[in-house]
């Protein structure tokens, strides 16, 4: 099993994921919020928008902005359950427990933890 260092560090290789960052607007979103309020988001668009075992609109769930999270969860590959296949192994058609939901949020908050540092000049 990877850890979010490794699989922070792979996903960079990749292009597309690579590709996404944080702007002005969700910079200031997660100043004005926190980043504990931010978790909170993070792990309610978890669970009610990867976890089922169903998912009618799979592959389209996730906008690409909006907020914060969003542009994490593609910049981890965690937006839909077929980049969480590719990427982590995870099966479709299974509800993620509350342990895979939880990894996925740190995941995603080390994730954006290190856009801030990038941003405030500490990465």
């Amino acid at each position: 099993m990877q850890t979010i260092d490794e699989a922070l560090n792979k996903l960079q290789k990749s292009d597309f994921r690579s590709k996404f960052h944080l702007k002005q607007q969700d910079i200031d979103y997660i100043n004005e919020k926190g980043l504990e309020t931010i978790r909170q988001h993070c792990t309610d668009f978890i669970k009610k928008r990867l976890a089922p075992s169903v998912i009618p609109n799979d592959g389209k769930q996730t906008p690409m902005r909006g907020h914060p999270v969003f542009v994490a969860q593609h910049a981890c590959a965690c937006c839909c359950r077929g980049c969480l296949n590719k990427w982590y192994n995870v099966k479709k058609g299974t509800e993620l427990n509350e342990a895979q939901q939880q990894k996925i949020v740190n995941l995603l908050m080390r994730w954006i933890e290190k856009e801030m540092e990038i941003y405030n000049g500490n990465g």
